[in-house]
């Protein structure tokens, strides 16, 4: 037809815009690392309730849990690496795109993903957390990782073994070098012989990368083993009578845990609570004393025994919050809930001079003893705490052996292997008070490695519990 152009061709239809939708399991990953890098909190504490939440389960679930806390027990290391594949220094990076970074490079290091499938993924959540322009830098970054293996980037960024063999162990199981150091004096190895003389302080290392089993104890009288393994599935501990080891799953499902019959609770833990109720004793056996009680995890072994034994509890915890937390979960118990400093034993009423014949005194330490359960932890303790943290931990020993009668016994427990904080700690304190070291070791039966006493260190590449320390002092 005349008059008219020519025809334009007819428009495509377009799909509408769809925005990106990272996998719900790595956004969990990524949102609790801000959480923990940004804001002070605590993996074991938020990303559980995250996956609550998002109703992340099963694998999805698995899979956020072995992300966010791999990535975060391994940071040092993934750092080094990164390091070398950044176009710009690490400390230059937004610390959102710097943890995405991690998220991605302990993927494509430390598990069973695809390369691309870990590079696009991480990519995506990029895209929605830090928009596109940092997503690209991210992507360019981890394309870097992924052109080596962790064997290749390892020889590439630790130390020579026998140079710098606490460098070296440092990089190759992602601990700062100090605790490196500390684990070493604490299992009698000597760095000046090379990465060789370092072999079991290396095995200490690599438990504290190894997922840790979950824990239950049986309170006694209130449940019997058998019936909270029968309830919970799991299976019996190796050494405390009142140990159960959960193969998975919630331990808040479990009826029993939340009317308090039974408890959360790390094996080491409940033996060091035994060996101080069991210890022998002359003469009255009535009041018992935890001098620092919250949360609350060894008082309801000591309550629930004290019950059977028609002795009572008194539990002192300075921290109103966490004083609470003791009163809930020893409810039913005879314990008595005093908000106090633990140091003010002759001064305050409650806590009269020689009132008691039994007392734990459960320090606040490093934590160096349950790095394999709080991942970030490595990462937030620095050498500079031990020094106020062992002066206060003397003042609490102190305070515990003047709360004890005569004839009666402290014991002394922390959560570290660090010698300021267990073996040169109570020599200290020996000195001090003149108190009687008793040998611990009888009173934990059948546990293997013990060494050579009195006092009682436990490690997880030993006994399978957290490195818990126990000595118990007799006052004179």
């Amino acid at each position: 037809m005349t008059g008219q152009g020519p025809r334009r061709p007819a428009r495509k239809a377009t799909r509408p815009y769809k925005p990106p939708q990272p996998d719900a399991p790595r956004r969990a990953a990524f949102d609790t690392l801000v959480a923990v890098t940004a804001r002070g909190a605590y993996a074991n504490l938020v990303l559980p309730g995250m996956l609550a939440d998002r109703r992340i389960v099963g694998r999805d679930a698995a899979f956020a849990t072995e992300l966010a806390y791999g990535t975060l027990r391994s940071t040092g290391q993934l750092d080094k690496v990164l390091e070398l594949c950044s176009s710009r220094p690490l400390k230059q990076v937004d610390p959102r795109v710097l943890e995405l970074l991690r998220l991605g490079a302990y993927q494509l290091l430390h598990m069973r993903v695809p390369a691309h499938a870990a590079v696009a993924a991480t990519v995506e959540v990029a895209r929605v957390a830090v928009t596109d322009g940092p997503a690209k830098f991210v992507n360019a970054v981890l394309r870097r990782v992924a052109e080596r293996e962790f064997d290749a980037w390892m020889v590439e960024v630790a130390p020579d073994p026998e140079k710098d063999p606490v460098a070296h162990l440092a990089i190759e199981h992602s601990h700062p070098e100090w605790i490196v150091r500390a684990f070493a004096d604490a299992l009698g190895e000597k760095p000046a012989g090379g990465i060789g003389a370092l072999a079991e302080t290396a095995a200490a290392l690599a438990a504290d990368g190894a997922p840790a089993a979950t824990h239950l104890v049986a309170r006694p009288g209130r449940i019997d083993r058998d019936e909270l393994l029968a309830a919970s599935g799991g299976t019996a501990g190796r050494f405390s009578p009142y140990a159960i080891y959960l193969d998975g799953g919630d331990p808040a499902a479990i009826e029993a845990v939340r009317d308090n019959r039974a408890a959360v609770q790390d094996e080491g833990s409940q033996l060091c609570a035994l060996a101080l109720a069991n210890v022998e004793l002359a003469g009255a056996d009535e009041r018992w004393l935890d001098l620092c009680a919250g949360p609350g995890g060894k008082t309801g072994v000591l309550g629930a025994l004290a019950a059977q034994r028609g002795a009572s509890v008194v539990a002192v915890e300075q921290a109103e919050h966490r004083a609470n937390l003791v009163a809930r979960t020893t409810e039913g118990l005879p314990v008595t809930v005093v908000v106090a400093d633990g140091r003010s034993v002759g001064e305050d009423p409650r806590l009269p001079e020689g009132g008691f014949d039994r007392v734990l005194v459960d320090a606040p330490c490093t934590g160096l003893g349950a790095l394999r359960r709080r991942p970030e932890a490595r990462w937030r303790r620095q050498l500079a705490d031990v020094k106020p943290l062992v002066k206060l931990q003397r003042e609490l020993a102190v305070a515990a052996l003047t709360a004890v009668r005569p004839g009666g016994v402290v014991g002394y427990v922390v959560c570290s292997p660090h010698l300021a904080e267990t073996r040169v700690q109570v020599a200290d304190v020996v000195r001090r008070t003149g108190a009687e070291l008793v040998d611990a070791r009888p009173l934990l039966p059948d546990v293997p490695d013990l060494g050579a006493g009195p006092t009682v260190q436990l490690w997880p590449h030993r006994q399978g519990t957290d490195a818990m320390f126990l000595a118990l002092l007799r006052r004179k």
